[in-house]
This record gives C-alpha cells, sequence and structure tokens, in this order.
C-alpha cells in the first residue's frame, strides 16, 4: 500500500448533493455534460475501493416547499419532489454506468418497473459487492428534506461519514459570494450550526447525525478532483462533527 492509498480513512461514505449541481448553467433541468462530470468524480473515489451511498436533492426539477408555497397542499408537493430526486437518480445511474460503475436505484417510495424498493439489507449486500447505490424519493415521507434522508441512509447503511457538495468549499460564517470577509471553518461542531444558523443541512439532519455521531464533510462539488482529494487527504473541507 502506497502512503497516498494509506490516507484513506473511510471505507463506505454518502454523498449528498443538491438537485441544482445537475444543472449546470442552465436554469432548470438536467446538464448531460455537468452529470457526467460529476459520475467521473464518483468514480474516481469508486476506483479507490470505497463504497459508495448517494442521494440527490430534486430542486431542479420540483421543490415542494415552493410548490407549497404557491398554494399546493405541502404533502402534494413533497411527493412531488420525491418524483423529481427519482428522475435524477436515473440520469445518474446512466452516467455511473456509462464509465463502467455498476449502480443501483433504490427508491422509497416502490416503483418497480424503474428502480428497487428499499430494503436495507438488499442495499448493504450491493454496497458490498461495490454497486453504487442511489437512494431515491427522499425518506418515503412528506416534511423531511433530502438532507434527511441523505443521514437517515447514512446512519442505516453504517457510513463512516456524509460527504456534502456544495458551491463553495466548506462551511462559512456569512455568504462568502456576498461578503469579501466570510470566514471559513476548518472544523465546527453540529451545535454551533444548528445554534449559529450556519445552513449546512436542516436542523433534523444534523441533529440526526449529531445523535448517531456522523461526521459531515463539505467540500465544492465545482473542484475538479476534490471528493477524491480529501479520500486522499488533502483538499478544502470542513468537517462537522461532535
Amino acid at each position: 500500500m502506497s502512503k497516498k492509498d494509506a490516507k484513506i480513512s473511510y471505507s463506505r461514505v454518502m454523498l449528498k448533493i443538491s438537485g441544482e449541481a445537475l444543472m449546470g448553467d442552465l436554469g432548470y433541468g438536467l446538464h448531460p455534460p455537468t452529470v457526467t462530470r460529476i459520475a467521473q468524480e464518483v468514480k474516481s473515489v469508486h476506483d479507490l475501493g470505497v463504497e459508495i451511498c448517494m442521494v440527490i436533492g430534486g430542486g431542479n426539477i420540483f421543490r415542494g416547499l415552493q410548490g407549497s408555497a404557491q398554494g399546493m397542499e405541502r404533502t402534494t408537493a413533497d411527493y412531488m419532489g420525491m418524483l423529481a430526486t427519482v428522475m435524477n437518480a436515473l440520469a445518474m445511474q446512466a452516467a455511473l454506468e456509462a464509465v463502467g460503475i455498476f449502480t443501483r436505484v433504490i427508491s422509497a417510495i416502490p416503483m418497480d418497473q424503474v428502480c428497487e424498493p428499499y430494503i436495507r439489507r438488499r442495499a448493504v449486500r450491493h454496497l458490498e459487492k461495490k454497486r453504487v447505490c442511489i437512494f431515491a424519493a427522499g425518506t418515503g415521507n412528506p416534511y423531511f428534506t433530502t438532507d434527511t434522508a441523505a443521514t437517515l441512509r447514512a446512519n442505516e447503511m453504517a457510513c463512516q461519514a456524509i460527504f456534502k457538495g456544495t458551491k463553495v468549499d466548506g462551511v462559512y460564517d456569512k455568504d462568502p459570494k456576498k461578503h469579501a470577509d466570510a470566514k471559513r471553518y476548518e472544523t465546527v461542531t453540529y451545535d454551533e450550526v444548528l445554534q449559529q444558523h450556519l445552513g449546512v443541512m436542516d436542523a433534523s439532519a444534523i441533529a440526526l447525525a449529531r445523535d448517531n455521531d456522523l461526521p459531515i464533510i463539505v467540500f465544492s462539488l465545482d473542484e475538479p478532483g476534490g471528493f477524491k482529494g480529501i479520500l486522499s487527504g488533502q483538499g478544502t473541507y470542513t468537517r462537522v462533527h461532535g
């Protein structure tokens, strides 16, 4: 084992990305070259032998909160958002399989013609066989975000960390795109994230991670090689921990 290989401290991780990450420069929907680029990032980590779970949001297609804000009944709007995550998961599955990574889309809402239903033991077996598991349709319940779904599945799959891919390279005390003096945290505690409303994930996801001592690594998905770099002991990121 080389020194570089020895730095890989996680054998099973959860990668959480927003639906907006798949838009590229578009204002809506999927940008195929961007989906392919993210698939290549996932492949580079998979090639290290790391087992990977994924949860992708649906905000590039439909966001339940926005739907309910416009007068739609909240539960219906949330279910529509869950279906949007299935579409994104299928797009990512296609991109991953195009680069030779066996992938399973596993939905919390049964739809057997397009993906597998969520059965924990079967999902664990897929991971053991080095397949990427993309968990779709959130938790299957309205009022829960895909951040919470990612944290729930990460715990159920015994992941060692959640990697939250964002537009910025970590957690800042304020929006770095609007404030030149924004300060980036190297590490921050779960309680500080909640008390200071740092916006890493929603409160229920942070509380679930805290209660199960599951670290959250916040990094930039726009940084080429960033996901692999962190697992190799390099890169810029913020670690949320107890």
